[in-house]
């Protein structure tokens, strides 16, 4: 229904905010770091959202970028994780860093995020693992241009399954490093820069 709210912030306070568009104003649920990167009170900020419906409740929750949003949403899609869930890991953990973790099953550190335990952690991977080879069953066959230039690179293959876990597809992953001088970055460099791209 909202795709991103453009208005004064009137509150900045411990879990939510509220953005005053065209004298309405809207309480907005965010992680604390999200919060924590909006401007001073009175400043126009935008920011990206996501509407939660039930019976007996409507909530806004926010974000900053598209990829927190992506995350948000993909967490959501998890089974046992709630919206107050996921903006609790989104307060201790960034899109590239997380998707990293689930891609180099790294157990211990998606635990060590807040209200996660182990059984937990193994379930997110191995869910959110499922919709990459999901989404490749469904794609064509045939190579792509990045991968026959650069099937053997591990840490290109990395990051394009890491930015596959946030919800991107492969021709647009493509396009995105295209360009990325990727030899000398680090695999959570080259998805930052991918995200860069992405979201341009």
């Amino acid at each position: 229904m909202y795709a991103y709210l453009k208005g004064s912030l009137e509150v900045k306070t411990k879990g939510y905010i509220v953005i005053e568009v065209n004298g309405i104003g809207y309480k907005i649920f965010m992680s604390e770091t999200a919060i924590e990167a909006l401007g001073e009170i009175g400043q126009i900020v935008k920011v990206y959202t996501y509407l939660k419906v039930r019976e007996d409740d409507m909530s806004l929750y926010g974000f900053n970028t598209n990829e927190e949003l992506r995350m948000f949403e993909l967490l959501l899609s998890v089974s046992g994780i709630g919206a107050k869930s996921a903006i609790s890991i989104l307060s201790n953990i960034s899109p590239s860093a997380f998707a990293l973790a689930v891609i180099s099953n790294d157990v211990a550190k998606i635990k060590a995020l807040p209200g996660i335990g182990p059984k937990g952690a193994q379930r997110i991977i191995l869910e959110l693992k499922d919709k990459i080879k999901k989404e490749e069953d469904t794609e064509e066959n045939s190579m792509n241009k990045l991968e026959k230039v650069e099937e053997n690179n591990e840490k290109v293959s990395e990051a394009i399954s890491a930015l596959q876990v946030l919800g991107y597809s492969k021709k647009e992953i493509e396009k995105a490093l295209e360009n990325i001088e990727k030899e000398s970055l680090s695999v959570e460099e080259i998805i930052k820069l991918g995200l860069k791209n992405l979201a341009r």
